[in-house]
């Protein structure tokens, strides 16, 4: 690959090749590879490249071919040969006659041993410089993004609503990898009159940044409707009209519980959502026939309550489908793996989530992972407490 061995038409070949090689990754340490490692093919016999700043990329983090013996000396002198140092920028920003800044990553050094770099091969240097800086610009906005949604998700996922004093609850959020773009997967608590507290899980269909800002849309919708009191089914309908009125909301599922602890009871009303599963000491968990509407956003409605015995030796455990969901199995397999697990007497509530996440290998999901989980907290009468 000598771009002009035979004229136009080889470099034109080059300069395809040098598209198709370089960027194929969205990792920016595997960019600045493909370039080094494009150059060696034919253009240079060592390539390097060295970024600025103080980041975690830093310094040298490309190289291939003789760079001990083309372009490093002891001391940090160059050594012997023909050396071309092209500076590693792209445009920042600025269209047509406005001002252009200059974003700078380092420079890209090739070296050959022998015979200089004519003035076309100069130019390939910098084309193919040129293109993996912009292929570096893409990614690391791409991972500012991420990043950003990440934060946001985190945020809102991290400290659900304050609980009524006496109900329990430990929450758990795992997101999808350290560079993989988040979803829209979320819990809250809110309170109500008497002493009840409502507890929701729901799971905004996509991922990225969109997903985790109609989560937070949905989340704030929430809190305004469950401030009225409703019954959670008609919490639902409010939900659902109003995704349904904007066009570009995306759908989601969402689980909602109303406890009422002076009853012992619980009432349950699902969209589109994976069952809640019950926890008593020692025994196998029970996972909860809860009517099922569709998911939020549809504009369908028709959901439905029901209400369920809720005792203080029991756990209501609330999750997004990442918990239990896995590539080619059967979703009935892989709720009895769930309903499966046994908590031991004295389980805290943080060690029922603790549980549900290590059975299930949470830390491996092929998805965001959100876990709610909740319990009647005992209280011991007047008398006794001023005792």
């Amino acid at each position: 690959m000598v771009p002009d061995a035979d004229g136009p038409e080889a470099r034109l070949r080059a300069a395809y090749e040098a598209v198709e090689r370089i960027g194929t990754s969205s990792d920016e340490r595997a960019i600045w590879r493909e370039l080094a490692s494009f150059l060696l093919r034919g253009l240079c016999d060592a390539a390097a490249v060295e970024l600025t700043g103080s980041g975690p990329l830093s310094g040298r983090v490309a190289a291939a071919g003789d760079t001990a013996g083309l372009l490093d000396r002891p001391g940090g002198r160059a050594a012997s040969g023909h050396v071309e140092s092209v500076p590693l920028t792209r445009p920042a920003h600025g269209e047509g006659d406005s001002e252009v800044e200059v974003e700078v990553y380092g420079r890209l050094l090739a070296a050959r041993a022998h015979t200089p770099f004519s003035p076309d091969e100069t130019a390939m240097l910098r084309f193919t410089a040129r293109l993996a800086c912009g292929h570096v610009g893409h990614a690391r906005r791409l991972a500012d993004t991420e990043r950003i949604a990440l934060d946001l998700q985190r945020a809102l996922v991290a400290e659900p609503g304050r609980p009524h004093p006496n109900l329990e609850i430990a929450s758990r959020y795992l997101p999808l990898g350290s560079r993989a773009l988040v979803g829209g997967d979320w819990f809250e608590t809110v309170r109500l009159h008497f002493g009840r507290t409502l507890l929701v899980v729901g799971d905004v269909m996509g991922h990225g940044l969109e997903a985790a800002v109609d989560m937070n849309v949905y989340r704030s919708v929430l809190r305004d409707v469950a401030s009225t009191d409703l019954a959670p089914h008609r919490v639902l309908r409010r939900l659902d009209a109003s995704a349904a009125e904007e066009d570009d909301r995306r759908p989601a599922t969402c689980l909602i519980v109303r406890v009422d602890p002076a009853r012992s009871t619980a009432a349950y009303a699902s969209a589109g959502h994976l069952p809640p599963v019950v926890f008593t000491a020692d025994r196998p968990g029970t996972l909860l026939d809860v009517p099922v509407g569709p998911p939020l956003g549809t504009g369908v409605g028709g959901y439905e309550a029901v209400a369920l015995p809720f005792t203080a030796d029991q756990t209501v455990l609330l999750y997004t489908d990442g918990l239990v969901e896995r590539r080619g199995e059967d979703i009935d397999t892989s709720l009895a793996r769930l309903a499966a697990l046994r908590m031991g007497v004295g389980c805290a509530v943080a060690d029922v989530v603790d549980a549900a996440c290590a059975g299930l290998d949470a830390q491996h999901a092929e998805d965001d992972v959100a876990v709610l989980a909740a319990r009647l907290r005992l209280r011991p009468p007047p008398q006794e407490a001023a005792g």
